[in-house]
């Protein structure tokens, strides 16, 4: 199975949102300052979308394979690295300078939706579909 190493990266992202979102209520409650609770938990929220959207797509690719598929789910992969993982440090280390990193897995995921958009109207083109 060619996509066996997305579906891996997928089921360990999934389990590492939860993780971590239970980590952010349970472990950091009280201990962090709001904003950066905050900003942990927006890392949480934009990991576990970007990981269900990817899930849709390799259901998408896995009957009808296109070469746009493999790049959204790279750039959003990307996008949880960047965007989630720099939030995550933030909020632990306080190092506000972090936050720089963070627009770039935004631009990431933008990047991996417009992708995906392309990929739909392709494969509606190539069916020949209104």
């Amino acid at each position: 199975m060619r996509d066996t190493p997305w579906w891996l990266a997928i089921a360990l992202s999934g389990g590492l949102a939860v993780a971590l979102g239970a980590f952010a209520a349970h472990g950091l409650q009280g201990q962090l300052p709001a904003r950066l609770l905050a900003a942990f938990e927006t890392g949480v929220r934009y990991q576990m979308w970007h990981t269900l959207a990817m899930l849709g797509v390799l259901a998408w690719r896995a009957g009808q394979p296109l070469r746009g598929q493999q790049l959204t789910l790279g750039l959003w992969a990307l996008g949880i690295v960047l965007f989630s993982g720099s939030l995550y440090a933030l909020a632990l280390s306080g190092i506000g300078r972090l936050g720089m990193i963070t627009p770039l897995g935004g631009v990431a995921f933008i990047a991996g939706w417009i992708t995906l958009a392309v990929s739909a109207l392709r494969a509606q083109s190539a069916s020949g579909s209104t």
